[in-house]
């Protein structure tokens, strides 16, 4: 299964009871973070899923509200203990940046893994998170992410006994590689689907980012406003609003949206999605720490 939880809300700046906009997974132990804005140390110890185990940290682009928590973050792993490198994910200039955030915290005691990312669809293997990345339209660089985790199809013992597979290759042959000849598929059933969390903020819409969360379990997107009314603002700084995100959601085929990101002069208690659910019935308004589980059909 698939752990989700968005650690805050909020774009541009952090309010009393709404963190900045970043959202963490959890699979296997091991724990993937995107953006990173002034507190987000503070709401993942409210969270309680631990530091130790994150793995990855994933940065959508080089605006404070989504980077400048970054030290805060780093000096937290490292008064916990850790000691494993982090690897740090973003567009081009991420090395720049962490540079320069970092003067505060030079004696961390782990490594930082830093890939810079054109700003281009490119997907990265790390570990068991299958990472693709897409250009957003925001005014500076700034990257789309989907996550997916895989699924292999089941080992079919009938097919290996039926292919004259040696017992010592079944195992190897499970898991996706060939060997002596024998391919996987000469062992393994259909195709199984996985699961995949999409999460874009700071943009306009786009056919690139209807591309990526294709089929979505779980579309996390930017509503810095909801009505229509705001579109002038949205389109004037490059944001998006509610109802738009809820257009890509139906025409891609996502089971679920959730809004983040919403504008500072929106209080949560003035947040209407109505406009927004009679696009796509399955929105809903995120939370700082709102959660979720995703699991395999079978």
């Amino acid at each position: 299964m698939l752990d989700i939880c968005l650690l805050g809300t909020g774009g541009m700046m952090p309010l009393p009871d709404r963190y900045l906009t970043s959202m963490i997974l959890r699979y296997n132990g091991k724990k993937l973070l995107v953006d990173c804005g002034e507190g987000t140390q503070v709401t993942m110890k409210l969270l309680g899923w631990g530091y130790k185990t994150l793995d990855v940290l994933c940065i959508t682009h080089f605006h404070g509200d989504h980077v400048t928590g970054l030290p805060g973050l780093l000096l937290t792993l490292g008064n916990s203990g850790r000691e494993e490198p982090l690897t740090i994910v973003g567009p081009i200039g991420l090395k720049k940046v962490v540079e320069g955030l970092t003067i505060v915290c030079r004696d961390i005691n782990f490594k930082l893994n830093l890939i810079e990312v054109p700003v281009e669809e490119q997907i990265l293997k790390m570990g068991d998170f299958f990472i693709t990345t897409i250009p957003a339209k925001h005014n500076v660089p700034c990257l789309g992410y989907s996550i997916e985790i895989k699924r292999q199809p089941k080992f079919i013992l009938e097919k290996a006994k039926e292919n004259n597979i040696p017992k010592q290759f079944w195992k190897i042959l499970q898991n996706g590689d060939s060997i002596e000849g024998y391919s996987p598929e000469m062992v393994l059933g259909e195709y199984r689907k996985g699961l995949k969390v999409s999460y874009v903020t700071d943009s306009r819409p786009s056919a690139e980012i209807s591309n990526l969360i294709k089929g979505s379990d779980l579309f996390i997107c930017e509503g810095m406003y909801l009505q229509n009314e705001y579109k002038e603002q949205v389109r004037k700084y490059k944001h998006m609003l509610g109802t738009e995100g809820a257009k890509m959601a139906k025409q891609s085929n996502c089971k679920e949206l959730w809004l983040t990101h919403f504008s500072p002069a929106i209080p949560n208690s003035e947040l209407d999605i109505k406009e927004v659910k009679e696009i796509f019935e399955n929105s809903f308004l995120g939370f700082d720490r709102k959660m979720k589980i995703l699991n395999f059909e079978d």
